[in-house]
């Protein structure tokens, strides 16, 4: 495993991180689940990225984790990454979602009763809060870093112009913003083309993008069209228009070019992100080991040549 150093910062992170969004709830294996990890860290990836509203439902995610945790890496917490988010919603009231301090510190401290541990490593905002003052939220990041309940603050989903004044506002809390979690890919290029990753590399910041391989649409699973046990069909949040007839043929071209450079189209779809310095780390899913490893081999690619990143353009 390659790891980037982390913006400005003193932090080291895989150039993949694991992330438990919707494969770590109830209705998983308990034994899939831990067998994921366990490739995971034998693998290199040392950082596991959760949220309070990971599951299915809500916070199963984090309790697996914690779980395993104990189970598996009780030895190891100190060479492990763990980090944590809120802002969407995570329970029925007026407190439950946003970015109020009552709400930030209320949802940490329940993330780190599920998870079983004293602090997470990286305690993120998961969504820009037009409704509470920023100068709130980043006040509760920094109340999370200086009560000792997280050892860094980061930011999530987050435009160009509030990146910088969140930056600016821990800046002068005395508590550096050390990383920003935009969802990015080949299809899905909004952070770069809308200025995020300027804002986050202006201000010192790492990037560490999710959904690398946009919920699988990068990958051979739909190559010959959508399969009947699919995320595409079965899943609650993707986006349909990604996986239409014109997408198909140009996942297809672009599967070539990932042959012709000794990858699978998901390798190729993670090295292409990998590939702007800005960016620390890939943030992926899994369901199975093979992913996990798929997706970890990726980083021995080698570099782009021009004509590969010219024609890759062409079709994204």
């Amino acid at each position: 495993m390659k790891y980037n150093r982390c913006g400005k910062s003193g932090l080291l992170l895989p150039a993949i991180s694991l992330g438990l969004w919707h494969s770590f709830g109830v209705h998983s294996s308990p034994d899939t689940k831990q067998d994921i990890c366990r490739a995971a860290f034998d693998a290199g990836i040392t950082h596991f990225d959760l949220a309070n509203n990971y599951g299915p439902p809500a916070g199963s995610a984090e309790t697996s984790f914690g779980e395993i945790l104990r189970s598996d890496f009780k030895s190891h917490r100190d060479e492990i990454i763990i980090s944590t988010k809120a802002g969407y919603h995570m329970w029925q009231g007026p407190y439950g979602e946003w970015g109020s301090r009552k709400y930030m510190i209320a949802s940490l401290n329940q993330s780190l009763q599920r998870l079983g541990v004293d602090y997470v490593d990286i305690f993120y905002s998961h969504r820009f809060d037009p409704d509470t003052p920023l100068e709130e939220t980043m006040g509760a990041l920094d109340f999370a870093v200086r009560s000792g309940r997280a050892l860094y603050a980061g930011i999530s989903n987050y435009p160009a112009a509030a990146t910088r004044q969140a930056a600016e506002i821990l800046k002068r809390l005395g508590t550096p913003c050390l990383i920003h979690q935009p969802r990015f890919n080949m299809f899905q290029r909004e952070p770069l083309n809308e200025g995020v990753f300027d804002a986050a590399a202006e201000n010192g910041m790492g990037i560490i993008t999710y959904s690398p391989l946009a919920q699988g649409v990068l990958t051979n699973r739909y190559l010959s069209g959508i399969p009947k046990d699919s995320r595409a069909t079965h899943g609650k949040w993707f986006d349909q228009s990604q996986i239409d007839a014109e997408h198909i043929e140009r996942l297809k071209k672009l599967n070539d070019i990932a042959k012709a450079r000794g990858q699978s189209l998901a390798q190729m779809a993670i090295a292409w992100v990998l590939h702007d310095s800005r960016i620390t780390s890939a943030l992926i899913g899994a369901s199975k080991v093979e992913q996990v490893i798929d997706c970890a081999n990726s980083v021995a690619a080698e570099p782009f040549e021009f004509a590969q990143l010219s024609a890759i353009s062409k079709l994204i």
